[in-house]
């Protein structure tokens, strides 16, 4: 929205109903400090929203799920209007073993950090399940465990510092994911939920199917599947073959894998040796590509976003060639093919009439 206002545009701002606290906050502050005449807040669901698309709009800009942005599009195709579109997806984190003991630690704490003190894994940008080789997979997952212990506690439910799920509709989401036996027969950390709270304890997985649901849809949530594979390198064969994320997170001292990795996948962005931190620097565009969304946003890419660039010429009247006017003739089509090709000596005899 900073963009947007800075750029010179009015703003309608829609939040999302499916966090009404902060819906209501933003309906009630931006009122009271920004001018209500050219920046309005509506809320509202589903009913308000598709009032909302029928409307023509300059400029629209989504954040949310894929099936979501598709009835945005159809909407805004109506009135051939322009979509920047950021829909998230499952964002990989790739661990190369190549880390001694106080990278490990480092790790587990920026993959902590990512995936449960960022709204318990509800943010687009947290890292949605973890590449690692076998041999690897068990220091790992135990570097994980100790480091959501000195972070939450030996019973995170009791914490302070965890965010509970934003409600009751997503809390049954997650909680089905759980009840699958073929997932639950994978959970070698956590699992533990309370309805009641809204709480679900940070989870971790190993080698839950890859057919199952949990690998195919975005988890959003506190829980986080670990995938191994023979080498690393085939993490990037098994990205690929998956739609393209909003970021990928590579842990690894390897400099040809992280060149491997910027130059052989596509994705939104890129983090090496860390999680999320990416989205507060306004020097880096934010954005997906291909499913993930796409368009750009933050610091200047914002303004650009929602800005037009609008080509304006001015010059004179005079000098007129009558070169660039019929009828035509050899000696125009000469100069013409000359001046086209950079021929600056054929132009300067063409023009002083040594060449014809």
């Amino acid at each position: 929205m900073i963009g947007a206002i800075a750029a010179g545009n009015a703003v309608v701002l829609k939040p999302s109903e499916i966090a009404p606290a902060t819906s209501k906050l933003l309906a009630t502050l931006i009122p009271r400090y920004l001018d209500n005449s050219v920046i309005k807040v509506v809320e509202g669901g589903i009913a308000e929203s598709t009032q909302l698309l029928e409307h023509k709009w300059d400029k629209i800009f989504f954040t949310g799920s894929a099936r979501v942005g598709k009835i945005i599009m159809s909407a805004a195709a109506k009135h051939l209007t322009p979509v920047t579109m950021e829909l998230g997806g499952k964002c990989p984190t790739i661990v190369d073993s190549i880390l001694n003991k106080k990278e490990l630690v480092v790790t587990a704490k920026r993959i902590a950090f990512g995936k449960w003190s960022t709204n318990n894994g509800q943010a687009c940008l947290s890292p949605d399940y973890l590449l690692v080789g076998e041999k690897f997979a068990e220091t790992l997952i135990e570097a994980l465990k100790r480091t959501i212990e000195r972070f939450f506690g030996e019973d995170p439910s009791t914490s302070g510092d965890i965010s509970r799920i934003v409600n009751q509709n997503q809390f049954l989401r997650l909680k089905k994911y759980l009840e699958d036996p073929s997932i639950a027969q994978s959970v070698v950390y956590g699992g533990k939920y309370d309805e009641s709270k809204l709480y679900i304890q940070p989870t971790i997985l190993l080698d839950p199917p890859l057919t199952s649901e949990i690998m195919n849809d975005e988890i959003f949530g506190p829980l986080l599947p670990v995938i191994t594979l023979k080498r690393i390198e085939e993490s990037i064969d098994f990205i690929n073959s998956r739609p393209k994320p909003l970021c990928i997170y590579l842990f690894s001292n390897n400099k040809d894998l992280k060149e491997r990795v910027a130059s052989e996948t596509s994705s939104g962005s890129l983090a090496v040796n860390d999680t999320i931190i990416q989205f507060a620097l306004d020097t880096l565009p934010f954005g997906g590509v291909g499913e993930s969304g796409f368009g750009m946003s933050h610091g200047k890419f914002s303004f650009d976003t929602f800005s037009h660039p609008k080509g304006i010429l001015y010059r004179g009247l005079f000098p007129d060639f009558t070169l660039r006017y019929p009828p035509w003739n050899e000696f125009k089509l000469g100069f013409v093919k000359a001046f086209l090709q950079f021929d600056y000596f054929n132009l300067i005899l063409l023009w002083l009439g040594l060449k014809k």
